[in-house]
């Protein structure tokens, strides 16, 4: 494995050019482990933001200066000598190590919030740069094909994208909490959705029927299209849906309280609880996935019960954080307890019309 302080003249001078660009693509993709996992550089220097986030907007002009030079002279004939080549990776390997050590100057104490987004961008750079040296070393120049491929090319995008990155731990931290927020929505609706149709799978049978609408046997009744009852609700499912849906909608609420909480009191200086919330927020849209995925046909209602549980487990952890962070300045005043009843109402029902699950 080369060393992370290789340069991309480590490249054979008699490569191709087309070789290079393989083997340059290698020596980015060896990085993208270094920096999942890397770690803050450490400094007795003061931080200084505006410095940080004009040194990271800036190499992120030249990463996107790079790739389009680059790009521009392997799209046309005839391609640059291995040489010239060599110049060009060169450059590109030096403009994305530079991103990759500017990101190392973001310090923890910033918000570990904050760092996962940048992060983020520079991993999104690193394998965009990477697809591109792939897509360039083995599409034929100046191919409809090659051209899609690079005008969508994701390095572009995660470049362009740098500027609209929160600036601090609380504006990240609002980012994230929006996306729960909408990830929960969505599966809500999608819920919803399938019990006012009363068919799940409403878009899967239509098809089936039209195709055996003219020829219906036996053999269809066995392999269940249409009439398998395993792709239906019965009673007793469409019962326990009810208050599976409510505890969706109070986790909605109470990701959209605690959205609400942190955009009108936090603290740009309280990281770690800004941190803290985030984290436990983010457990909330896959537990709400877990319960959503366990209420379709077949129903499993013993499933259904332990997803609710979990879910409400993670919710009143979120709100037990939220409520003893600075973003509840009078927890004895709070929503927080209403919210809690409610789930709990959720949950004492589902138990109820599934403890005879429990005495099989």
């Amino acid at each position: 494995m080369a060393s992370a302080t290789a340069p991309a003249a480590a490249v054979p001078t008699l490569a191709s050019p087309l070789e290079q660009l393989r083997y340059l693509a290698e020596e980015l993709r060896l990085l993208l482990p270094r920096v999942r996992v890397g770690e803050a550089q450490e400094t007795t220097e003061e931080f200084n933001r505006e410095m940080f986030w004009r040194r990271l907007n800036e190499a992120a002009v030249t990463v996107s200066r790079e790739a389009t030079t680059l790009t521009t002279v392997f799209s046309q004939l005839p391609l640059p000598s291995p040489q010239e080549t060599q110049k060009f990776c060169e450059q590109v390997h030096a403009a994305i190590k530079t991103f990759i050590a500017v990101y190392y100057l973001l310090p923890k104490d910033q918000g570990i919030t904050l760092r996962k987004l940048v992060r983020g961008a520079t991993l999104d750079i690193v394998d965009g740069m990477a697809q591109l040296m792939e897509v360039l070393s083995v599409t034929p120049t100046q191919s409809p094909e090659n051209n899609d491929l690079i005008s969508y090319n994701s390095v572009w995008v995660a470049c362009q994208q740098m500027p609209q990155i929160p600036r601090d731990n609380k504006a990240a931290a609002l980012l994230m909490l929006t996306k729960n927020v909408d990830f929960v929505k969505d599966a809500h609706e999608e819920m919803e959705q399938a019990v006012e149709e009363c068919d799940p799978y409403s878009g899967l049978l239509n098809d089936t029927e039209e195709n055996n609408s003219d020829n219906h046997n036996h053999e269809d009744d066995v392999l269940g299209f249409p009439s398998n009852q395993d792709l239906y609700w019965s009673e007793d499912d469409q019962e326990l849906i009810i208050p599976c849906l409510a505890l969706v909608r109070a986790s909605k609420a109470c990701l959209k309280k605690i959205r609400m909480l942190v955009a009108e009191n936090g603290k740009k200086d309280q990281v770690a609880q800004l941190d803290d919330i985030v984290d436990i927020s983010d457990e909330i849209s896959p537990s709400v996935d877990d319960l959503a995925l366990s209420i379709y046909p077949p129903m499993c209602h013993l499933t259904v019960r332990i997803n609710s549980a979990k879910l409400v487990s993670v919710l009143k952890k979120a709100l037990e954080i939220t409520k003893a962070s600075h973003v509840t300045p009078q927890p004895e005043d709070s929503w927080i307890p209403l919210l809690i009843n409610a789930i709990d109402h959720c949950l004492n029902r589902i138990k109820e019309l599934t403890q005879s699950e429990l005495e099989l």
